[in-house]
């Protein structure tokens, strides 16, 4: 029976096949389920050491003569009488609470449910971690050997070399966890716990494997200058993500009314400890009763935040198998499409402003909320608009063979515009131009809205309309110099353009605002200054109307500038070799 499984495995995926009949060896599977037996022996009896025993004291949370004696010693803690407090403590010292006074079936079920949680918290971190770490691993040993370049050629699938790389990678942690599930299910069932919640966070967990193990992925492809600390850093990465947000999720004054709660929704704490109030021994579950998205009540009840946390996952899984899938056979492709850019930075403001917007109806409170998610949704954006910067410029190579091939294209039919949107080959300017349009977009119907209905708002009090429409225009501006000067770099013949690119934005965005921080040169002494910067936010509030617009158009012209020295570098690029000869280049 076992052989015609595995043989129909290897005829519906050879990959998974082949992952599995490498791994799932006598000797590591019986590794692999005794590891799990011995956690699951060791989490037993961990819980077992608080076991009462005939020296059970009378004021312990399962002694049912605690309503006694307890309130008797919070009195005389009361009076801070400490004669009185001293031979009371005594006397519960050489009085312990009866056998037939402990309640056992509370104790028992509490038990279990330390065993169930224990368990659960265990499975995150396994799943995750290890799983990420043995994927990127693969990928490098694959990269290393050689390997990895048969399997590209290879007939089959992208989708089914990657879902055979997802399940067959970590097949050995799924054993770990499968060995132990059902002492989970059973540490469940006799603590009491729901079973549509169990498996509501079964449900979770997978999605979580997927998206994490799809981004591990996508990782272990695009970053192969690390060599082999790969492994370390993608798992590392996760594991620090996981404590940081299991730390929010733990603390009962964290606020989920900001944009912040996006992030935390691709990490499985928030939502497992609204299925289990007691998974973090503080009951955080009112922050995510009240969470909203776009004013719908998510934390109503448990249907609707578990189908948001899965369909969130599921979205960006999809997303990132069909950056995998675009990139997998040609690792020199840019990870993602200029088309699917446009998707990914208007799905991205969806996300953001609708867990941005909560509170609208009492609007000082919107207000002192909102204030802060504006620097929130710079960095958000700042980040997401850099990195795109860097996955959608092409190098000297693409934008030659586009500028050169492109009359002999059927695509020659199209505009140079629409060329410009579309097509992978062309200079990315144009499609940064409309990912800041996405961006902005919202903003200033944030902006329209706010100025008409709340006159008397902080964001018309201190700064006004005007100002921040010309703060976004220079954002805009800085954002299209920076996204110019890679492009134009990209284009040298130098080796290692990449990384000129990369160390010239930073030093231009990161260092200049350093310097002036340095020196003291704050924003509301010389605010000029800092219009010109990668932050001129910090200087609109102190600068004349005046003064933003005549840095605007400074800026306009540095932009003008860089575009027509990168035009005119993109066309001689485009030149051949006989044209370059006869204009003797």
């Amino acid at each position: 029976m076992m052989v015609n499984l595995v043989d129909k495995i290897g005829d519906w995926n050879p990959q998974l096949f082949r992952e599995l009949k490498g791994r799932l060896k006598f000797f590591n599977v019986a590794i692999a389920v005794a590891t799990s037996l011995l956690l699951q022996m060791v989490v037993f009896l961990y819980q077992l050491r608080e076991f009462p025993n005939d020296e059970y004291s009378l004021t312990a949370t399962y002694c049912r003569l605690r309503q006694l004696y307890e309130p008797r010693q919070n009195q005389l803690y009361q009076q801070s009488n400490q004669t009185k407090i001293d031979d009371f403590n005594y006397f519960l010292s050489k009085n312990f609470c009866p056998a037939n006074e402990i309640d056992w079936q509370l104790w028992w079920r509490d038990h279990w449910e330390y065993i169930f949680l224990f368990l659960s918290v265990i499975f995150v971190f396994t799943l995750l971690v290890a799983g990420t770490y043995l994927l990127i691993n693969d990928l490098v040993k694959e990269e290393t050997r050689g390997t990895l370049n048969f399997i590209r050629l290879s007939p089959q699938s992208e989708t089914s070399i990657l879902t055979g790389k997802l399940v067959g990678v970590p097949s050995l942690i799924y054993l770990v966890v499968l060995a132990a599930i059902p002492l989970h299910l059973w540490a469940g069932n006799s603590a009491g716990i729901t079973f549509s919640y169990i498996l509501s966070y079964y449900a979770i967990l997978a999605a979580s494997c997927i998206f994490f193990y799809s981004t591990a992925l996508a990782f272990g492809l695009v970053s192969r200058w690390f060599s082999g600390f790969q492994p370390w850093l993608g798992s590392g990465a996760v594991l620090l993500f996981l404590f940081i947000t299991i730390q929010f999720a733990s603390d009962s004054s964290s606020d989920l009314n900001n944009s912040t709660a996006w992030l935390r929704l691709f990490a499985p704490w928030d939502t497992i400890n609204y299925l289990f109030p007691n998974l973090t021994r503080v009951y955080n579950g009112s922050q995510v009763k009240n969470l909203e998205f776009f004013f719908l009540p998510l934390g109503k009840n448990v249907v609707s935040l578990v189908s948001f946390h899965l369909l969130n996952l599921g979205v960006y899984s999809y997303g990132i198998l069909q950056a995998l899938k675009r990139c997998f056979r040609n690792p020199q492709a840019s990870i993602i499409s200029k088309g699917q850019s446009y998707l990914l930075v208007a799905f991205c403001q969806v996300m953001i402003w609708g867990f941005s917007l909560q509170n609208w109806q009492n609007s000082s409170k919107f207000y002192g909320q909102f204030e802060p998610n504006l620097i929130f949704l710079a960095i958000y954006n700042l980040g997401l608009i850099f990195s795109l910067i860097a996955i959608l410029s092409p190098h000297r190579q693409d934008v030659q063979d586009w500028a050169r091939y492109r009359h002999q294209e059927v695509s020659s039919r199209k505009s140079v515009w629409q060329d410009l949107i579309w097509a992978e080959k062309s200079p990315a300017l144009v499609a940064i131009a409309i990912n800041l349009a996405i961006v902005i977009i919202p903003l200033l119907v944030w902006i329209l809205i706010t100025s008409v209905f709340y006159t008397d708002n902080w964001l018309n009090s201190n700064i006004g309309g005007l100002k921040v429409l010309l703060g976004v225009a220079l954002s805009v501006s800085i954002i299209m110099i920076y996204a110019t000067i890679a492009q134009l770099i990209l284009l040298q013949k130098t080796p290692k353009r990449s990384f000129w690119a990369i160390g010239t934005i930073g030093v231009v965005s990161f260092l200049p605002p350093m310097i002036l921080g340095f020196l003291g040169i704050s924003s509301w002494k010389y605010p000029t200054v800092w219009l010109f910067s990668t932050f001129p936010w910090a200087a609109i509030q102190h600068s004349g109307g005046t003064t933003i617009f005549m840095a605007f158009l400074a800026e306009l012209s540095v932009l003008a500038l860089l575009n027509f020295q990168l035009t005119k570098q993109v066309k001689l690029a485009g030149e051949s070799a006989t044209e370059a000869l006869l204009a003797r280049r």
